[in-house]
């Protein structure tokens, strides 16, 4: 299942930030990471992924550093900023207010 064009705007870059919380990941690994633990809901493709990262590096949320991969491979590791754990504190809350919204609409109308 590829990411629902539905999907509330922020969100990768929510769950990116997140995921990063547990430590430095390059793009593909997060990506796998993601998906393991939404139990395969969550496959954000490389058109989705790649671009958040750049969004986040350019506004200090995350820095990324080469280095080599499990397979010995060149990859870009990408690491959450003390500018990028706030970030994420302030992001959580407005989207646990907008998914309360959500619930309390579902649950009454």
């Amino acid at each position: 299942m590829k990411p629902s064009p539905d999907m509330l705007p922020g969100t990768v870059d929510l769950l990116v930030l997140r995921t990063l919380t547990r430590g430095p990941l390059h793009g593909y690994g997060i990506a796998q990471r993601l998906k393991q633990l939404s139990e395969d809901v969550l496959q954000v493709g490389e058109s989705s992924l790649y671009p958040a990262l750049q969004r986040l590096l350019l506004d200090g949320y995350v820095k990324a550093a080469w280095g080599a991969s499990e397979n010995n491979r060149r990859a870009r590791y990408y690491t959450l900023t003390p500018a990028g754990h706030r970030h994420l504190a302030a992001e959580r809350k407005a989207f646990e207010r907008i998914v309360g919204a959500i619930r309390l609409v579902l649950d009454t109308a």
